[in-house]
């Protein structure tokens, strides 16, 4: 959800990056735990500040305090997210799914889902050990996800492929 950063100033303050999709959105998840779950830490307060926020945690209350945390990711229970709606589904559910193409192929998992700015991607690690690739997160290049049976069936362009020859 989020990740803390450098401290900011002497009285426990810390930069933090937000990655939920509205990003002021992170101090409405209440407590957020570190990615052990041996602590939770509760946003007091929160401002922007360029690409980032400033945040006060409660109990971080100097720079040392706040200097231990660089670095902590924040997470919050999947448990507190409740159900999805039909065609939404959580990152980490996506990622280790096997991945087929329509004729029943394995073509290799799902390694990760990434937006660099113009839409979901999932990133596909190949059964051969080839590098990875990138697949829009669309119905026509996913038109099914069966999430239960760990399993996506997608449909890549013919380049990826390679069934088209090179120019």
């Amino acid at each position: 959800m989020a990740q803390i950063g450098a401290a900011h100033g002497i009285r426990g303050e810390v930069r933090l990056r937000s990655f939920t999709g509205e990003p002021e959105a992170i101090k409405r998840y209440g407590a957020l735990e570190t990615e052990d779950g041996k602590r939770s830490l509760e946003i007091v307060s929160l401002r922007p500040q360029k690409d980032m926020f400033v945040a006060r945690l409660k109990g971080v209350d100097d720079r040392n305090a706040a200097e231990a945390l660089r670095n902590t990711r924040l997470y919050v229970s999947r448990e507190r997210f409740g159900k999805t709606e039909e065609d939404e589904f959580f990152h980490a559910d996506l990622i280790g799914l096997d991945v087929f193409d329509r004729g029943g192929t394995k073509l290799g998992s799902i390694a990760a889902v990434e937006n660099f700015g113009a839409g979901d991607l999932i990133e596909i690690a190949p059964v051969s050990g080839d590098p990875t690739y990138y697949l829009p997160f669309t119905k026509r290049a996913v038109p099914e996800i069966d999430i239960a049976g760990k399993r996506v069936v997608v449909d890549p362009p013919s380049e990826i492929e390679g069934d088209e020859e090179e120019a």
